[in-house]
């Protein structure tokens, strides 16, 4: 159920970033000036302030074990964010943590400052945690690093709105180290997120322990990588013992943090499989999954197997206390089963008539068992599709449908959907951004988005738990490129689902939010500067440009927030660059540069650039190319499916190898270059295999064909400007060059760039097209 404030819920003007430079004794700032995400309930100013410098006493009470663990946490936090040592200690103290019975609720808490000092109040653990974290914000308001903080006389009473906040990390696709894991712990407690979703399981890894069934690890987590056409790569994975996840356990519950393991079945079963093949349908053995997507492997449904589960989730339950486990039920394709005369007969012998019943019947086993442990199971919003033992809880990811009617069924409810809050999804278009998926979701739609569903009744709304992020790593490799998934975003999810929404403003938000993304980066996270960085549109066509000799050129931002200053030379702009107020007209051959910068002085993000020579008109790389008519470019992937580099990176159609130079400037160009690069096709698409689009290849691996205008309806057969003829991929580099001479034209136009490539072959795609220009 929701968690509700046992406070007065008073909510204050938007609070805005204190940027004034640090004074010797530094004045406190104002309370619509905190810079604390996510916003309180409730702040009373009073007068005057308390300052706290090195080597300031906190004091807890005498054998308060966890008064003492939020001590220390916020003398660690202090430390990395503001270069100030604080000193725990047992007994009085100025700053002070003290239980207190009135304050209702585990995470509730009050922050009381005054002229003699500060004094944090809960009754539970998570109460002084969070009380923790927000003095930690007020201790580290502004970029003063090692300098005394005068902390204003104020009184916080505070309570979350969702008892549910959280972030799923998937370390089945692509392997996370323990020590990643608890970077990322720290942080959320830092925002006063309080829930970390481990997807422990999948087709492409298995990375729990199991003591009793060890193929499970010394099989299921590791995976050959895909080709793009040269022999197989060297095995990837890992695997967290019990004695890691414990640790892992025990260092997030200090924090206030509860972790969620996840088990997926009985579909995305294949590294199980792999391991253990009696347990899976048709008694075939596959490798270890190296597919994203959804793959036909399921658990088997016999009693034998479910026993199997059972014991699986004896060892999962002895490392994870917390009260759910989700054991996934999404995605889970039927053929095997649909196609299994023993699984076929077991259903009859059981009265049902249809596998998704088949399903139901398997969660409710699982269920059950879970429920004789005190516990909880949760799945993806497919376990809908049966009946549902009432203790079940849904995470409803496709949209909100799923909750609504969970919600109205009577089970609870976490909202987690996708895209907006899949954290997978790139941030911004920006050629930068490292590999995710392309249903671009930023900053302000995720702080936008309201936890409850609209329309729900009283009821109903009451099973609703809270809030999910989800970062699925099929195209999040490694550590830097999951943090810059999850922040600043993270701060977003904390405050749609901590504060009162009517108190919720964006241009507040993200003013608030730059003292925090800077306590990450003193934390050595990687945070995403997506949302403040400059993006570039040119007015009119590139053609145009060309023949006229000028062009415009606007400057924006996502985020309300700073001034853009730029420089025409290709130099770093700085705080006194020329002030962008509006589009800039002007010849080709500037390299415009530019980044928005704060009150202080200090830029938002790092500069982006944008060339205006004739060559930069002529050419396209692949973040300028769009989808052909008939297709979408929905995916943002690496060179290789496992590369540890952000770039090179490409946005690809999967369904069709197709993409478009819009409104290229033909008409002036004389030869054509293209960089071409090879992929692996690493895509596990299940019924969707039907879209596939063919092509008919006329070479042996098929060819790049360049023609003036996409096919259509009433052009079916554009002029064709060039046909290249792809190599063979078992012997041919992934990186390659055609060029050719192109035909006279007499107007621009799409260039549109198709590959016919046989779909067993890898996956082609344009890196960068270059026209040239006839010599003057």
């Amino acid at each position: 159920m929701r968690e509700q404030p046992g406070i007065a819920i008073v909510v204050g003007a938007a609070l805005a970033l204190l940027t004034a430079p640090a004074a010797a004794r530094p004045a406190p700032p104002a309370a619509g000036e905190l810079p604390l995400v996510p916003l309180p309930q409730s702040v009373t100013q009073g007068s005057g302030s308390f300052l706290v410098a090195d080597g300031a006493r906190v004091g807890t009470p005498p054998g308060d074990a966890g008064a003492a663990a939020a001590a220390r946490l916020l003398a660690q936090h202090v430390r990395a964010a503001r270069g100030i040592a604080l000193a725990p200690v047992a007994g009085e103290a100025a700053i002070r943590f003290v239980r207190d019975a009135t304050v209702t609720g585990d995470e509730a808490y009050r922050l009381d400052s005054d002229a003699h000092g500060i004094r944090i109040s809960a009754s539970g653990d998570r109460g002084l945690v969070h009380g923790a974290m927000t003095l930690a914000q007020l201790l580290s308001p502004d970029r003063a690093y090692g300098r005394p903080v005068a902390v204003p006389a104020l009184a916080i009473a505070d309570a979350p709105r969702f008892a549910w906040r959280g972030l799923m990390i998937d370390p089945a696709r692509h392997f996370q180290p323990v020590a990643v894991l608890r970077d990322i712990v720290d942080q959320m407690a830092a925002v006063k997120l309080n829930t970390l979703h481990l997807h422990l399981s999948d087709d492409q890894g298995w990375r729990f322990e199991v003591r009793r069934y060890p193929k499970l690890t010394e099989v299921g987590a590791w995976r050959t990588p895909p080709s793009a056409g040269g022999p197989p790569g060297a095995r990837v994975g890992g695997f967290y013992t019990q004695a890691e996840l414990r640790g892992l356990v025990a260092y997030a519950a200090e924090r206030g943090i509860v972790i969620v393991p996840e088990i997926d079945l009985p579909g995305h079963a294949q590294a199980l499989v792999a391991a253990y093949p009696e347990h899976g349908v048709l008694g075939d053995r596959p490798a270890v999954g190296h597919d994203w997507g959804v793959n036909p492997y399921l658990l088997n449904p016999r009693p034998e197997t479910v026993r199997f589960v059972e014991d699986i989730l004896d060892e999962l339950l002895a490392v994870f206390p917390g009260p759910y486990v989700h054991l996934g039920g999404d995605e889970a394709v039927k053929d095997q089963w649909e196609r299994s005369p023993a699984v076929q007969a077991q259903m009859a012998s059981l009265g049902l008539k249809t596998e998704m019943q088949m399903q139901s019947w398997l969660i409710g086993q699982l269920a059950a068992y879970l429920a004789k442990r005190n516990r909880r199971l949760i799945g993806w919003d497919e376990i809908l599709e049966g009946e549902l033992p009432r203790s079940a809880a849904v995470m409803s990811w496709r949209g909100e449908a799923g909750a609504v009617e969970a919600a109205k069924r009577g089970h609870d409810v976490v909202l987690s959907p996708g895209p907006t809050l899949y954290l997978d999804n790139a941030q911004s278009d920006q050629a930068d951004e490292p590999p995710g998926r392309l249903a671009i979701q930023t900053l302000a739609d995720l702080y936008r988005y309201d936890p409850l569903p609209a329309g729900i009744d009283a009821a109903a709304a009451g099973h609703i738990l809270g809030a999910q992020g989800n970062a699925f790593s099929e195209y999040l490799i490694t550590a830097r490129q999951v943090q810059h998934a999850i922040f600043p975003r993270a701060a977003a999810l904390a405050e749609i689902s901590w504060s009162a929404p009517g108190a919720r403003n964006f241009p507040g938000f993200v003013a608030r939010l730059q003292p925090q993304i800077a306590r990450w980066r003193r934390a050595g996270l990687e945070v995403a500067d997506s949302a403040f960085a400059v993006t570039y549109t040119l007015e009119g066509k590139r053609g145009d440009v060309l023949r006229s000799g000028r062009m415009t050129v606007a400057l924006a931002t996502q985020a309300p927030l700073g001034t853009i200053r730029y420089t025409l030379d290709g130099s770093a702009p700085a705080a006194n660059s020329r002030r962008y107020a509006a589009p800039l007209t002007l010849a080709p051959g500037a390299t415009i540069r530019a980044a928005a910068f704060d009150a202080a002085g200090v830029a938002l993000a790092a500069p982006r650039s944008f060339a205006t020579d004739r060559q930069a008109l002529l050419g396209a790389g692949n973040d300028a190319l769009t989808a052909c008519p008939t297709g979408s470019l929905a995916l943002h992937v690496p060179l290789t499916a496992d590369a540890t580099a952000d770039a090179p990176a490409y946005k690809i159609d999967l369904f069709d190898t197709c993409s478009v130079f819009p409104a290229a400037p033909i008409a002036r160009a004389r030869t054509i270059a293209l960089d071409v690069a090879r992929l692996p096709r690493p895509f596990g698409l299940a019924h969707e295999f039907t879209k596939l689009r063919a092509h008919y290849n006329v070479t042996p691996h098929g060819e790049l064909v360049v023609t003036a205008g996409c096919p259509t309806k009433d052009a079916p057969r554009p002029a064709v400007l060039a046909t290249f003829p792809l190599p063979d991929p078992a012997s041919a580099p992934n990186r390659m060059r055609f060029e050719a001479a192109l035909p006279p034209q007499t107007r621009d136009a799409d260039l549109c760039l198709q590959f016919t490539s046989p779909l067993v072959d890898p996956l082609y795609v344009v890196d960068h097209v270059q026209l040239t220009e006839p010599v003057q």
